[in-house]
């Protein structure tokens, strides 16, 4: 477990799915985590099941997903992840969900993602991490530029959300940055 101010990570277990079925299948969720992307959610229990099998055995040298609880009570309200590791480039891509909507605006996510960066930077030779959401997400936005990411480009108009067209925004932290408190 990796500890914070207010969460900590914890490693995936089968009993989480209960909470990633409920999240995927709440529109707002859906909404703020994924632009309300079809893929994300709604999903069956089956087809969460079925993700479930293969995250937890996803090789921690190229993915993982981290269950995020509430440092307080050890409620699961969240889930972290990393992926598309490469060890040549020396780059990773990570992502953030509270699912609990009650936990929304509180920092929880922006600590969960610091003690993310934190592991990655710490336990990997990576050189960069990247992270992206869509420009109407003004909580990530602020997280992400709070803790030291740098926009580094946007994809106009790549993002449809309830009919309203937005950017995809793209993000990046350097070891450098990270090392020196960005």
């Amino acid at each position: 477990m990796i500890e914070g101010e207010l969460v900590r990570l914890r490693t995936l277990r089968s009993d989480d799915a209960e909470h990633h079925l409920r999240w995927r299948n709440d529109p707002q969720v859906v909404r703020w985590a994924a632009a309300g992307d079809p893929c994300f959610g709604p999903v069956t229990a089956e087809a969460v099941g079925l993700g479930f099998d293969t995250m937890l055995r996803l090789v921690p040298r190229e993915s993982a997903v981290f269950t995020v609880e509430n440092l307080e009570d050890g409620r699961v309200i969240g889930m972290a992840d990393y992926r598309d590791m490469d060890p040549y480039a020396g780059v990773a891509t990570l992502g953030v969900t509270i699912g609990e909507r009650e936990f929304w605006g509180r920092g929880h996510g922006r600590d969960a993602l610091r003690l993310l960066v934190d592991h990655l930077f710490g336990a990997y030779p990576l050189s960069r991490l990247e992270l992206d959401t869509w420009s109407g997400n003004e909580r990530a936005l602020r997280a992400f530029t709070g803790l030291g990411f740098r926009e580094e480009g946007r994809r106009r108009s790549a993002v449809m959300v309830e009919g309203k067209r937005h950017d995809r925004v793209l993000f990046g932290m350097l070891r450098e940055e990270w090392a020196n408190g960005a």
